[in-house]
C-alpha cells in the first residue's frame, strides 16, 4: 500500500530508489505435491513467476534457486518459461545459487542473464539418474507368486519383483542418454564461451560455488543483498514474491483430490511420506 501512494507523489517528492522482484525456487523437482507439501514445479511457480515479470518499473528479477534437482521434464519447464518472460518483458534475469543448484537445480539456474554463487553453493551434476529398488527374492521368501499380465511384450519393464533384463537396462541408458543429450546442449548455448575445457563439466561431478566458476558454471561469487545495492543502488529493495494465498491463509492449490476431507487428508499424508522420502533422498547426494 506504501509503494502505491509513493507512486502519486510528484517525483521531486519521491525516495529514488530501485524495487527488485525477487522469487525464491526452493526444494525438489517433482510433477505430483500436495496442499500440505508444494512441490516444485510449472504449476506452482508459473504464477508466482508472472507476478515477478509484471512489474514494470524493475529493471531485473532476481532468482534464488536451492534445488538438488528431480524431473528433468518440470525443470526444463521451468526454465523455459523463465527464458519466454524474459524476453517477453525485456528483464535481466539473476541467479543466485544458495546451499545447491545441482542438476536440475542447475537446469533451472541456465534461465538466468548471470549465475551468482556463495563460494561454499553446489553446483553442477550435469547428468541423468534413475534409481530404485529390486525385490526378486522377497516374494519367494514371503510365500507369494507374483502375476503380471500384459498387452505388450514390454509393458512390466523394470519390474522391481522380477530379476533385470540386459536389454530393458540398455533401453532406460539410451533415454537417459538422449535426456543427458539435451541437458549438455543446454548448457552450451547458454555458457558454452564460459567453460573450461574439461569433459568433467558432463560427467556427473558437482563443484563448490568458487570451484564452479573456474569451471564457468557461475559468473560470479556474492550474495543477493549486496549485489543487487551495488548494481542498483543503495536504496534498492527486494520485493518478494510469493504465491497467493486463499481466504483462511493456505497456499491455493493448483488441484485439489476428490473425496471428502478425511480422505483428502489421509492420501495426501500417504503422498507426502512418499515425497519426503524422496526428496531427502535428492538432497542426500549433496551431503545435505
Amino acid at each position: 500500500m506504501a509503494r502505491f501512494f509513493r507512486r502519486l507523489l510528484p517525483r521531486r517528492f519521491r525516495k529514488e530508489g530501485r524495487t527488485i522482484p525477487v522469487v525464491r525456487l526452493h526444494g525438489a523437482i517433482m510433477a505430483g505435491g500436495s496442499q500440505f507439501r508444494p512441490p516444485l514445479n510449472l504449476a506452482s511457480v508459473a504464477p508466482v513467476l508472472d507476478r515477478a515479470f509484471s512489474m514494470k518499473d524493475a529493471p531485473a528479477v532476481a532468482i534464488s534457486v536451492n534445488s538438488p534437482g528431480g524431473s528433468p521434464v518440470q525443470s526444463r519447464l521451468i526454465y523455459q518459461r523463465i527464458r519466454d518472460l524474459a524476453e517477453e518483458k525485456r528483464k535481466r534475469v539473476i541467479i543466485f545459487v544458495e546451499d545447491v543448484a545441482a542438476s536440475g537445480g542447475y537446469m533451472i539456474a541456465l534461465a538466468g542473464d548471470e549465475i551468482i554463487a556463495d563460494p561454499t553453493s553446489i553446483v553442477g551434476s550435469i547428468g541423468v539418474v534413475s534409481g530404485g529398488f529390486g525385490f526378486p527374492e522377497l516374494l519367494k521368501k514371503i510365500g507369494v507368486e507374483r502375476r503380471v499380465y500384459t498387452a505388450g511384450n514390454n509393458k512390466a519393464m523394470l519390474d522391481p519383483f522380477q530379476p533385470e533384463k540386459e536389454n530393458e537396462i540398455e533401453y532406460l541408458k539410451s533415454l537417459q542418454l538422449e535426456i543427458h543429450d539435451i541437458f549438455i546442449g543446454m548448457v552450451k548455448a547458454r555458457r558454452g564461451h564460459l567453460l573450461a575445457d574439461t569433459p568433467d563439466i558432463f560427467s556427473g561431478l558437482f563443484w563448490t560455488g568458487k570451484r564452479g566458476q573456474e569451471l564457468g558454471l557461475v559468473d560470479s561469487l556474492g550474495d543477493m543483498r549486496g549485489e543487487l545495492k551495488k548494481r542498483f543502488g543503495e536504496k534498492t529493495e527486494l520485493q518478494l514474491v510469493s504465491a497467493s494465498r486463499g481466504l483462511f491463509g493456505r497456499r491455493q492449490p493448483g488441484a485439489s483430490l476428490a473425496g471428502g476431507m478425511a480422505e483428502r487428508v489421509a492420501a495426501s499424508a500417504v503422498s507426502g511420506l512418499a515425497e519426503v522420502a524422496e526428496e531427502r533422498a535428492l538432497w542426500a547426494r549433496f551431503g545435505l
